[in-house]
This record gives structure tokens, sequence and C-alpha cells, in this order.
């Protein structure tokens, strides 16, 4: 089928659809529904055989649901209703919950359902459950749903009864310093980390504050800012306290849109004296805390996990994670984990730090620098084998992290982005030398010209990755842990670092990586400190999330739908066979 998603952005969720409907055979287009553009004009201009809308925060005029079937995908059970709804279900403490596919109608959420999937809702942000078990659900409903269609045959089931709720507002999700747990906390912070965050008072006024981990060793007076780490403030509850790792100041009538930001940043010099805790040097099981690098070691693996909000990395996070990875290198261990998270691997530099910088162009190269300095080091270890464990969504730079190690492991639900010129970049992080040693080079020119997402299987068939693992978000860490064991007590795993490290030898003979690094950085800073460059005004709409005058071309035009069974196997023997491994028992959705 010709199948149109109609979105009020180009989401992660919508990202994935849309990767996953091109798997299946499926053409593709997207239409953004934006101020002052007919949504029904260009639905005429596609002439779908279905409109399916996997994030809208609009209704679907009636002239476009009434000659189409258009079908809505809601982040909520059966007849669940509202714009809120999984802000109200973590609010609640809800441990299950559903996303269900239904036509678009005069009513909100109420029309006839065409699929629905059940799945657990762990004890995690807003923004990290959407993108893993919602995403997850939300897929099989729209598989299901699109067969459905596509059968002809198929009668949606009428909702017998809804239960519409209202909009979540500031006002109800206020904390009370003096008197919330916790835990309470915790999970008001959650249910907005992304957006829209919660309002609150800090020194220098009134802060929208986003993400939250509870802290068990540290106190204070409730209310009171006690400890800074890694950018994050902590902040103490009337029985504990919590972390809170970025803020947003509030938005000044006539001002453009403030930036989100590590808390310690944004409060600048308003941040009262505080003693900087370190994290503990290993993850353990003992009291909770928060750090966005651990390390841990099982058997003859080590593992270094490291999540920043987005899946941005400042030129401090790089630095930061070259300094653990350094120290992780020095561990007798013979296969070393990259990730593992279930969350966003890595979306390359930070975006919104270089916005907030005295001078954004000098920023930029410097973050550009850390982050290859970290990639450097990746591609540079010879003495052990190396692993990056995809348990989320991955793009732009943070795929070419990835891609610096020996192999590259992705959870099944995972979304790739392997280019940069949406944000007017060349790239860097040594892609050139990374992305057609694996792909082979024409596959990387389209890759990167394309400028779309593509979905993990698509990804290990093309070369990019290695293995993808068939498991819920909250047990991809555990089965990482199982394979990376069985691979460090394999016989072949010394033969296979002797391999890598006199291919490595081969590559830097032929063009050193310092070639690469200094033309892929030439090409960067002429960008960077070019004012007229499009970068700037991309970055500045990127990161203070202005909508685009119109669908950008490359997402309104319509992309074929590729058959899985002919894609181009362009593996190129880095490190050993392909391999497709499913967790023992069901998935987390």
């Amino acid at each position: 089928m010709h199948i149109l998603l109609a979105a009020s952005a180009f989401n992660s969720l919508t990202q994935r659809v849309h990767a996953e409907l091109r798997d299946r055979g499926h053409s593709v287009a997207v239409e953004l529904a934006l101020p002052g553009v007919s949504l029904a004009e260009a639905v005429d201009g596609h002439r779908p055989d279905l409109v399916l809308a996997p994030m809208l925060k609009t209704a679907i005029p009636r002239e476009v649901w009434s000659a189409h079937t258009c079908l809505i995908v809601h982040p909520g059970p059966v007849g669940d209703r509202g714009p809120s709804s999984l802000d109200w279900a973590i609010t609640e403490g809800a441990t299950r919950w559903g996303v269900t596919v239904l036509q678009a109608g005069e009513e909100m959420d109420a029309g006839d359902v065409w699929a629905t999937a059940d799945c657990t809702l762990p004890p995690v942000g807003k923004s990290d459950a959407y993108r893993g078990e919602i995403a997850d659900a939300a897929l099989a409903a729209v598989l299901t749903a699109v067969d459905r269609v596509a059968s002809g045959t198929y009668v949606p089931q009428r909702q017998r009864s809804g239960r519409a709720r209202p909009y979540l507002r500031q006002e109800q999700r206020r904390i009370d310093w003096d008197n919330d747990s916790t835990e309470s906390v915790v999970r008001a912070l959650r249910a907005a980390d992304s957006q829209p965050g919660v309002l609150d008072e800090l020194p220098g006024g009134r802060w929208y504050l986003h993400g939250g981990h509870p802290e068990d060793r540290l106190r204070g007076r409730p209310g009171e800012l006690i400890a800074t780490r890694a950018g994050a403030i902590c902040r103490a509850t009337a029985d504990g306290a919590v972390w809170i790792p970025e803020l947003r100041a509030r938005r000044t009538p006539g001002e453009p849109a403030p930036v989100k930001l590590p808390a310690t940043l944004a409060l600048g010099d308003r941040l009262p004296p505080l003693p900087e805790i370190p994290a503990p040097p290993y993850a353990d099981a003992g009291p909770r805390t928060w750090s966005d690098i651990t390390y841990r070691e099982q058997g003859g693996a080590g593992f270094l996990t490291f999540s920043f909000p987005g899946g941005a990395m400042s030129t401090t996070q790089c630095r930061r994670l070259l300094a653990a990875y350094r120290e992780a290198c020095a561990r007798p261990v013979s296969v070393l984990v990259l990730g593992g998270g279930r969350d966003f691997f890595s979306n390359g530099i930070h975006l919104g730090v270089i916005e907030a910088a005295a001078d954004p162009a000098e920023e930029s190269c410097a973050n550009i620098d850390a982050m290859d300095d970290l990639v450097e080091a990746v591609l540079t270890t010879t003495d052990r084998f190396v692993v990056a464990a995809l348990g989320g969504n991955a793009a732009a730079g943070g795929v070419m992290l990835a891609l610096a190690a020996d192999e590259v492991w992705c959870r099944s639900g995972v979304v790739l982005n392997p280019h940069y010129r949406l944000m007017g970049l060349y790239g860097s992080e040594y892609w050139t030398y990374t992305l057609p040693r694996r792909t082979g080079t024409g596959v990387a020119e389209r890759l990167t010209a394309d400028a779309l997402p593509i979905s993990a299987e698509a990804a290990r068939r093309l070369g990019l990755v290695d293995r993808t693992i068939d498991c819920g978000p909250q047990g991809f860490a555990d089965e990482t842990a199982r394979l990376a064991v069985r691979v460090a007590d394999s016989s072949a795993v010394r033969s296979r670092i002797a391999g890598k490290k006199a291919r490595r030898e081969v590559d830097e003979s032929l063009r050193p990586l310092a070639a690469h690094r200094e033309a892929e950085l030439a090409r960067m800073r002429e960008t960077f400190r070019d004012p007229q460059a499009p970068y700037h005004a991309l970055r500045r709409a990127f990161v203070r999330k202005d909508p685009p005058d119109r669908t950008p071309v490359h997402l309104a035009r319509t992309v074929p739908g590729r058959r899985t069974a002919t894609l181009p196997s362009r593996r190129s023997g880095v490190t050993g066979p392909a391999e497709q491994d499913r967790a023992p028992g069901p998935a987390g959705c």
C-alpha cells in the first residue's frame, strides 16, 4: 500500500513507523500538520491508500477522514482518551499500559478500534518509556492495523465506553517539597521529563525541571539544593533527595524560546556553593543514586554504560566518557561493551550547549574535537574486543561512535539515522572511514544523502549492525551481558582481537586515521566559522523547537517500500558472521 504519515513532528515513533513500513514493502510519505498549511490539500496530492497518524496533536479535518481511511495511534489502552494519556499513567503509578490504533472521526480518540497492544510501564521517564515499551506496542498495533486495512475484510470494533482526561496542567504537576516523598517527586518529574517539564522555583526565578532520579544517601532541608554531580543538581525531598539533570528557563514574552541545558550550566552564577559529589566508581545494587556513566564487570567482560539526556553529548560529557573509557581499557577484561542502556545510545554533539555558548562556533569546534577524540580511542583499541550495544536510538555522530567498535549490537526496536546533512553539516567522527568500510561506498553515499531513518534489521542487512537482539527495553542489558560473557569465554576471542589489530595496521598504512580526521574537520570548521552557513539557523530552530514552514522535501516525497529479502548484505567480515538473537521468553510488550 501507499501510506501517508500525518504527524505534528517527525518524532521517534513516526521515524520508526516510517522505517518499518518501508521494510515491509509499503511506500511511505510524510506530511507535517503545520499552522497555516492545509492538511486536506496535502493528502489529496498524495492520493494515499491509508492515512496513518503516529503522533498528531491536532484533529484530522472532516474532509480528510470522510474521504480516506485515517488511523490514529493513541498512546493509551482502549477507552483512554485525552492529550496527556502517558503523563497521567506515570503520575498515577500505572505498571501496565497500552496503545490503541483507532479510526479518526468527529470525537477525539473515540473512533472504531483497528488494533490494540498492551505493554508493561516500567519506572522510567515518559520519553524513555515512549521510545521503548510504548513504541514496541505501537508498532505491533500499527502493523496489525495495516494488515487488516489491506485485507479489505476486517471490520473495526466500536468503543463501548471511554474516559476522557484533560490536559495535565502545571498546577497538577506542582511539587510540594516540604511534604512530598521522593517517590512522589520522581513520578512528577518523570511524567514531564522531556516535555513540558515541571515548573518550579529555583535561584534566579522559575524554571522547568527536566528528568528525575532518586537519591537515597544524601539528605537536606526539603526543597534545598544540596549537591551537584556531572551537571545535575540534587534537591532534598521530605524523606530523601532527587537528582535533576536539566533545566529550562521560563520563556520571556517576545524573546526566543529558552534552551534545555544541564542544570548547573543553566543556573550559572545563580547556583549557590554546593559540593560536587562524585558517583560511586562501580555500578552496584546498593542505595539508589544517579550517574550518567557507570562501569561494572561480569565474567571476562566489562560494561561501560552511559546515558545522557536526549542522547546529546557536550564537550564536557565527551571528555568524561573518554576518561572512563580509558579507565575501562586498563581493566583485565577481553570484551568491553560500550553502551547497553535502554534509551538513546548517542545523537552526537550537544546542540543545546552549543547554542547557549558565548561563541557557538568555537564551542562547536571544541565539541566535535572531543567527540572525535572519543571515537579515535575506540577505533585504536587493539588489545580487547569492543562492542557497541544500542538499546535505544542513535543518530549522526552517535551512529559513527557505534561504528568505531568491533561489533554493533542493536535492540530490534532501535532506529538509526546515519547522516548529518539535515543540520547542514558534512560530519566527522571518522565517518568517512567507518561507514564505507561496513556498507561499501555506494550504500554509504545513499544513506547520508537520503537522510532517512532505518530500522535495526535494515541496518543489519546493510552491514551497519552485526547483531539484532529481539527483546524488550528492560531486558536488553541482561541479554547483552549474557552474549558478551559468552564472547569473552569463547576460544576464538583472542584470534579475533589479533585479527582486528592486523586489519587496523593495514588500514593505517593505506590511509592514516589522522588524514580522515583532518579532512572531515576542515569541512566542519569551515561551516562552524561561517556565520552565513545554514547550520547556525538549523541548529537554532532545532534546539528551540521552531516548526518548519512546510514539510521538508525529503519527507514529503514518496519512498518506495523495500523488500527485506532482497536488501543487499554488505557484511565486511570485520568481526565475524552476522547473527540475530532472540532473547528467551516474551519481550517487554
